[in-house]
């Protein structure tokens, strides 16, 4: 375990914490106007972690659906959790065991995965737990004021909220992008492919977690292929 990894996490997740406190707040609000009660809203973001698989998860709450309905639906929608689980797994290396990955899992998050990524030393167990602890206070202590205070705030400002997510992530993204051209590439790639799922006549039919998977894994295939990574210098390093 290095010293101070476990604060560098922290330092690096305080985005992360600001934009979760933020969409799971809308969480909240939502969660409370379906009538489900704010100790249970609260367990959810707390044990789930997760903002586009609990906004599905609710609308199948709403629509009273069953079961199945909800396995399905959030099979979909996190199956791209899969994908980034297998290349941080990677970055993770053999140093760390079984009992800290899946520690690690519960954290895996769009974003927490992004600064992970991004990093130029060794990950470890530390850093990671690190990166994820604010996150987790930030969507768990968002969802429960959320949940007691939406009724009271104007829509317009609950809304609003809701953008903060994608400008931390935007804020995460571009400044590697910049100075990698193979991640460059990459997000070239996936918002062209993103803009074809959302315009196009037959490929707009299909579900919103299914394009992510399948946008993330040809924008991967197709920088692996031209940008593959020379894993005996990144073993020195």
């Amino acid at each position: 375990m290095r010293k101070g990894d476990f604060r560098a996490g922290l330092l690096a997740s305080i985005p992360v914490f600001v934009g979760y406190f933020s969409v799971s707040f809308g969480f909240g609000t939502l969660a409370a106007a379906l009538g489900i009660n704010t100790l249970d809203a609260t367990l959810i973001s707390f044990t789930n972690l997760t903002s586009a698989g609990q906004f599905a998860g609710l609308t199948v709450i709403g629509e009273a659906g069953t079961l199945l309905d909800m396995f399905i639906t959030q099979l979909v929608i996190n199956s791209r959790y899969a994908l980034m689980s297998l290349s941080l797994g990677q970055r993770l290396g053999p140093r760390i065991g079984i009992e800290s990955r899946l520690a690690i899992s519960f954290f895996n998050t769009d974003e927490i995965f992004a600064l992970a990524m991004n990093r130029n030393e060794p990950l470890t167990t530390s850093y990671m737990v690190g990166l994820g602890v604010l996150p987790l206070v930030g969507w768990t202590g968002g969802t429960l004021l959320g949940s007691m205070l939406g009724s009271v705030l104007p829509a317009a400002i609950t809304t609003a909220l809701g953008v903060a997510l994608y400008g931390m992530f935007v804020a995460i993204v571009i400044p590697q992008a910049r100075a990698n051209k193979s991640m460059l590439y990459a997000v070239v790639i996936a918002v062209v492919l993103s803009c074809l799922f959302t315009w196009m006549p037959v490929l707009n039919k299909l579900s919103s977690g299914l394009s992510i998977v399948l946008c993330t894994v040809v924008a991967s295939a197709i920088c692996a292929w031209f940008f593959p990574v020379n894993h005996a210098e990144e073993a020195e390093q």
